[in-house]
């Protein structure tokens, strides 16, 4: 009886595993292979002149495919996987050459349907000398999310040029994890090496990219993946004129975003770069404030040293009134007959009246007003130190908050002193500050002279947070080699000065707020009245 019973205890067994392994095979999705797989190819310039494109060695890829998950595009050894099926590959070996990229459509089970795309494509950019030693120095660079300051992280629409939401607006908002201990090197040799320490930050859906482990949900983003330390390639070119930063493989810098792993640079200076990209969904552009850790130490950006220590002049703007006439003129009306609209096409008229401008509680108060006037639709103030305070080399230093609103068009900015006798551009300008209220905070400055004005100006910007409800300091430092731009003693841009340009005689000062014209833009229906206030203006030698 007993071995009846443990026959029978067997042959339960043996039923109950071949159930399971019948249920186990059930629950099993079924392997579908992807199949009618497509691929365009958009060369980045390409026409019937020039079907090798512009040179700048982009190229876009668009792949579709019957039951397919997502797509890889595989090229040089390097896989980069894309589950919309748009990707852009940035060539940059110079020259004319043939590259040959597989595409794989991947379906259920992983189970690829490939085929081979070769791309005849010319290169013709080559990096700027400054840009390659910002990125690498004397041969190696290691960079990191620049933490300590507020803005470094944030997003906003696909092709925007500002971020609409910091997700990091205040310093030092996490640190040691994540993005926040990551270490970026650049080598000479086109090599890039991330240091994770152990974990990264990404966005829900696209870092399982990775191929790593864990993490935490919050909201959309996932924070502490596992995952560690690896090496990937870089290559710089510039797609549309716009310097862009290309990582090979999975190379990524900050937040994992997926996408095509290419950095637009949006601004950049001898420590620091803001850097842009779109994510792997297509639904954002996403920003991250880079900073060397060898800042300071490799020259260019002087941190808060400087060698102007003498204050000369400054304007604290401590009395209540008018602008005191002994520093200030006022420009009044819209520049006709001479230069109607200014030379801009600008919409407003100036006036001296105090609704317009006025020294209120230790600030200036420059404020635009819609209001019918004199044939125009909007009121302003403009006001100017020539002939009563004009200086050559020096650093010029303004705390200031801007005006909010499209069309609002607010500037800090300097002309040569010899303007009547030498007209613009002849005479030189010098823009401190300009803000574009359909851009907010993004800061612009710039430098006009025979060769580069208007829109070919030297221009550099920088995204700031909080331009219009945050008072900040915009500064430049300017001598007979360099004329640099500063905000918050941060250097964002640099142009070289030399004996055939402008910028080597005595200039002055000009604050005022445009409304609409070249640069200002289209002026919002629903504007009624926006401020900028200065603190104070001051200037060292």
């Amino acid at each position: 009886m007993q071995n009846i019973i443990n026959r029978l205890s067997v042959l339960w067994l043996l039923a109950m595993v071949l159930v399971s392994c019948h249920e186990d095979r059930v629950s099993l999705d079924p392997i579908t292979v992807p199949s009618n797989l497509e691929v365009t190819v958009e060369i980045v310039g390409a026409d019937a002149e020039n079907p090798y494109g512009d040179g700048s060695g982009a190229v876009n890829f668009t792949a579709t495919a019957d039951n397919a998950l997502n797509y890889q595009f595989i090229h040089n050894g390097s896989v980069s996987t894309v589950p919309s099926g748009k990707h852009t590959i940035n060539f940059s070996k110079t020259g004319l050459f043939t590259y040959n990229v597989t595409v794989a459509a991947i379906g259920s089970g992983g189970v690829p349907a490939s085929k081979p795309v070769p791309v005849e494509v010319l290169v013709t950019y080559e990096p700027p000398a400054d840009l390659l030693q910002m990125l690498y120095g004397d041969g190696e660079r290691t960079w990191r999310i620049k933490n300590e300051a507020p803005g470094h992280f944030g997003l906003g629409p696909v092709g925007g040029t500002t971020p609409v939401e910091w997700y990091a607006a205040g310093a030092n908002e996490k640190v040691d994890r994540g993005m926040y201990d990551d270490r970026y090197i650049f080598n000479q040799d086109g090599t890039f090496t991330h240091i994770t320490n152990g974990d990264v930050f990404g966005r829900g859906g696209l870092i399982e990219e990775l191929g790593g482990s864990g993490g935490e949900a919050e909201g959309a983003d996932i924070i502490n993946y596992s995952f560690g330390d690896y090496q990937e390639n870089w290559s710089l070119s510039e797609p549309n004129g716009q310097e862009t930063l290309s990582l090979t493989g999975i190379g990524f810098i900050g937040y994992y975003t997926g996408g095509n792993h290419s950095y637009q640079i949006f601004s950049r200076n001898a420590n620091e770069m803001v850097l842009r990209t779109t994510d792997g969904n297509g639904e954002f552009d996403w920003w991250f404030t880079l900073v060397a850790e060898d800042a300071g130490s490799g020259g260019g950006d002087p941190g808060n040293e400087t060698a102007f220590t003498e204050l000369i002049w400054s304007e604290e703007f401590d009395t209540d009134g008018a602008p005191d006439s002994a520093n200030w003129n006022f420009a009044l009306g819209d520049g006709c007959p001479d230069l109607c609209g200014w030379g801009n096409n600008e919409q407003q008229w100036y006036t001296d009246a105090p609704a317009n401008i006025a020294v209120e509680n230790g600030n200036l108060r420059i404020t635009a007003i819609k209001e019918a006037i004199q044939g125009k639709e909007y009121s302003s103030a403009r006001i100017n130190t020539k002939g009563k305070f004009e200086f050559t080399y020096g650093k010029v230093e303004v705390r200031a908050k801007l005006p909010e609103g499209g069309g609002t068009w607010p500037a800090i900015w300097m002309l040569g002193g010899d303007i009547d006798t030498n007209p613009w551009p002849g005479a030189g300008e010098i823009d401190i500050m300009e803000h574009v209220g359909n851009n907010p905070n993004v800061i612009l400055g710039s430098t006009h002279d025979p060769n580069n004005s208007g829109g070919s100006a030297r221009t550099g910007s920088t995204t700031i947070a909080n331009a219009t409800s945050e008072f900040h300091t915009y500064s430049i430092e300017w001598t007979e080699d360099s004329i640099d731009f500063l905000i918050d003693d941060s250097l964002f841009h640099s142009v070289t000065n030399d004996a055939s340009l402008p910028f080597n005689k005595d200039f002055y000062l000009l604050l005022n707020i445009a409304m609409g014209g070249n640069l200002g833009g289209a002026i919002d229906v629903g504007f009624t009245s926006a401020s900028m206030e200065i603190d104070y203006i001051r200037v060292y030698q």
